[in-house]
């Protein structure tokens, strides 16, 4: 079950999918390129972020987008990149 839902989101996105990204077609958001603009593909992914690292509490999880969106280098794009940054980077910023 996802941790944090739509409502839960802090920053306003563009839900406006695109097929081949849509994920009621492909099943799972654009797994190589994060769109940080893009609200279900920045939902999915902070939501695969708290599974694997079992956060019970969404403030962690408010916290990855708040990175994502404010602090994340422009050219750190891939999913995998995204996600290493934010463990490199998760005790420098609130």
């Amino acid at each position: 079950m996802a941790l944090i839902n739509k409502a839960d989101l802090q920053f306003t996105y563009s839900w406006s999918v695109k097929s081949p990204d849509d994920p009621k077609v492909t099943g799972v958001p654009d797994s190589t390129l994060l769109n940080r603009n893009e609200g279900y593909e920045v939902l999915a992914f902070i939501n695969r972020l708290a599974e694997a690292s079992n956060w019970v509490e969404k403030s962690p999880a408010l916290k990855a987008e708040r990175l994502i969106k404010n602090y994340l280098p422009g050219d750190t794009r891939s999913h995998a990149h995204v996600w290493k940054w934010l463990v490199d980077n998760w005790n420098k910023y609130q």
